[in-house]
């Protein structure tokens, strides 16, 4: 899934995916090759509220 805020300019994108073990893998959309961080579902759940919810 891309991030709805990314546009087809070239900027950055930030795509998640599940992983076959469970967790949500994120990364660089356009440039794969620098790999991706892996989070349990919760965690990443966590940030993506705070982020929302400006905590961070």
């Amino acid at each position: 899934m891309k991030s709805s805020y990314s546009g087809d300019n070239g900027g950055t994108c930030v795509e998640t995916q599940p992983t076959p073990d469970g967790l949500v893998a994120i990364g660089d959309s356009k440039d794969r090759t620098l790999g991706a961080h892996a989070f349990a579902p919760a965690q990443w759940q966590a940030f993506v509220t705070a982020v929302r919810d400006g905590a961070l």
